[in-house]
């Protein structure tokens, strides 16, 4: 399968040969599953509620069982007080969820291939900046016109050009060696480069 390689000013340059992992058939089940798994790994599962047994009260009874008047009560750290325990609430827990090699491999291949379905792949042969600048990063985006989408760079590992792109709301830049399919998803437009392409060819390969 071949796609069309653009220049930084969006002119079309060539063609490239994508390799076979760009053809993975697509599984719905399999990429909502590592998706979910991957937001699952990120939270921190530091939420806690206290329970009656934490809340600061006193043990003593609010008033005497009889004569009153009043409903029974006997300690103002009961759930049905204001400012009681809570019941069933949220407790501190670990939210990561395994996922195999096998699977992060296949989802990745299964997630470039449905971006190139939809159309929003776009190859540029350098994404190189001179300087630290982040108009150069908005220049590219314009030239390429992806800048109202949220787009992720997939490229080699550029430190230059991931300092210059990183105030710019919804573009990411990742090392291609390190991309996952819930980043691919989350794309609307994905930019890759042949570079970044050659340097994960052999490992996603099956």
């Amino acid at each position: 399968m071949e796609t069309i390689v653009y220049n930084a000013k969006g002119q079309e340059k060539g063609r490239l040969e994508l390799p076979a992992f760009f053809s993975t058939k697509v599984s719905d089940i399999l990429l909502h599953e590592i998706t979910t798994a991957y937001l699952n790994n990120q939270r921190s599962g530091t939420h806690k509620t206290k329970t009656r047994g934490e809340v600061s009260f006193s043990g003593a009874k609010p008033w005497k069982q009889k004569g009153t008047g009043n409903a029974r009560a006997g300690q103002r750290n009961s759930p049905l007080w204001r400012k009681g325990g809570i019941i069933f609430g949220p407790q501190p827990r670990d939210y990561y969820t395994k996922i195999s090699k096998q699977k992060k491999r296949l989802s990745l291949n299964m997630a470039f291939s449905a971006q190139l379905q939809n159309g929003n792949v776009i190859v540029v042969d350098s994404v190189k900046v001179n300087e630290l600048k982040t108009k150069k990063v908005v220049e590219l985006l314009k030239n390429l016109k992806v800048e109202d989408n949220k787009v992720v760079f997939a490229i080699s590992n550029d430190a230059v050009f991931k300092a210059a792109a990183r105030n710019i709301e919804n573009v990411v830049v990742e090392n291609i060696k390190n991309i996952n399919a819930y980043q691919v998803l989350w794309a609307d437009k994905l930019v890759i480069t042949p570079e970044a392409i050659d340097l994960i060819k052999e490992r996603q390969s099956i």
